[in-house]
């Protein structure tokens, strides 16, 4: 154990050194592949994914996908340390991903190859390293999803503290429309457009849809971007805006946006009906499994490739995601080693024979 958390480290570490940013991960996916090759595992390869099966491999047997992305955001303006520069210091290892989502996927590599020789496993392992989750971008996850073999469950790693979502809140981002009739901001001319919108925006902020989940709760709907008007003088013909709607389990994307274009006047757009939400059965063995090791169990507001999965799943890993997008981003250095340690935990109690 100790040796494998030494190399998670240490392959942590080159992983931070390589700008790896959204549909930018080639030499990310590179170093994932030399890592798994000194290792006598064969990888497979498309675009910037990187994935591999477990030695004794057997068809007959179900799959569990082990998962996690190697993008990351752009550093932001906050930073006061080289992005790029993996330090420890203090405990703490510094460096862009190292904790979103870096510390998850090295975690769960060094499970794979834990399990990789066996032949006792009554679940085949896959681990698949994936690009784009940053954007929720086509190239990632589900872009490699028919060549990973039918699978069974998944386990998503991000920084979770360790702790198992067993639920995940889905993703629909509206691009709105109110439209007005420009005039002279002067004289009582036109019908101006924010009017029109306010309403709806209104509605967008008040608004409560009846069924709640019992995992994720209630759902969420936030107006974050508004845009309208060219000038002072100018009442504004068409007034755009946006929402971020976080969806539950209790309503499929289509329900929720039907609900809402009954409701409001705008033109409503989604962007994609995508990001739909995930999770697993509370009697899952999985979800048995975190209960016997006493992790916490909970249903996460935020998205991830979780909600590209679609097959049983949960979303947990070492770190914090209150580190995850900030200045100096990092990662607990023995954090690492305990996400090895309770990986192996968790499956031990379901896939060995």
């Amino acid at each position: 154990m100790e040796s494998l958390h030494t190399e998670a480290t240490a392959l942590l570490m080159k992983l931070i050194a390589t700008p790896s940013f959204s549909k930018e991960e080639e030499e990310v996916a590179f170093i994932i592949e030399e890592f798994f090759e000194k290792h006598g595992v064969h990888t497979y390869r498309r675009a910037n994914n990187v994935w591999a099966r477990n030695k004794h491999f057997n068809p007959a047997k179900p799959t569990v996908l082990l998962n996690s992305h190697h993008d990351t955001v752009r550093p932001n303006s906050g930073y006061t340390r080289d992005p790029f520069k993996p330090e420890i210091i203090d405990g703490k290892l510094y460096g862009l991903g190292s904790n979103d989502a870096g510390g998850p996927l090295v975690s769960l590599m060094a499970t794979f190859l834990h399990y990789y020789n066996r032949t006792d496993l009554k679940y085949n392992i896959v681990i698949a390293a994936t690009a784009e989750e940053e954007i929720s971008g086509t190239g990632g996850v589900e872009s490699i999803w028919s060549s990973l073999t039918p699978i069974d469950f998944a386990i998503v790693g991000e920084p979770t503290l360790c702790n198992m979502a067993t639920a995940e809140k889905g993703l629909m981002v509206l691009d709105c429309l109110a439209k007005g009739k420009p005039g002279h901001a002067a004289r009582e001319e036109g019908i101006n457009s924010i009017y029109v919108a306010l309403p709806d925006i209104e509605w967008f902020r008040t608004f409560r849809y009846p069924k709640v989940s019992e995992t994720l709760g209630q759902m969420k709907m936030t107006v974050t971007i508004i845009n309208s008007g060219s000038q002072h003088n100018v009442v504004p013909a068409e007034c755009r805006f946006t929402v971020d709607v976080r969806v539950t389990d209790a309503y499929t994307l289509e329900e929720a946006l039907e609900i809402i274009k009954q409701h409001v006047t705008c033109e409503v757009t989604p962007r994609s009906l995508r990001m739909r939400s995930s999770g697993i059965a509370l009697d899952h063995p999985l979800v048995q499994s975190a209960k016997k090791l006493g992790l916490e169990l909970y249903g996460s507001p935020t998205t991830s490739d979780q909600a590209l999965i679609p097959v049983p799943s949960v979303k947990m890993g070492p770190g914090d995601s209150a580190r995850s997008h900030s200045a100096d981003e990092f990662i607990f250095a023995h954090e690492i080693e305990q996400g090895i340690t309770t990986y192996i935990k968790l499956l031990d109690n379901v896939i060995l024979s």
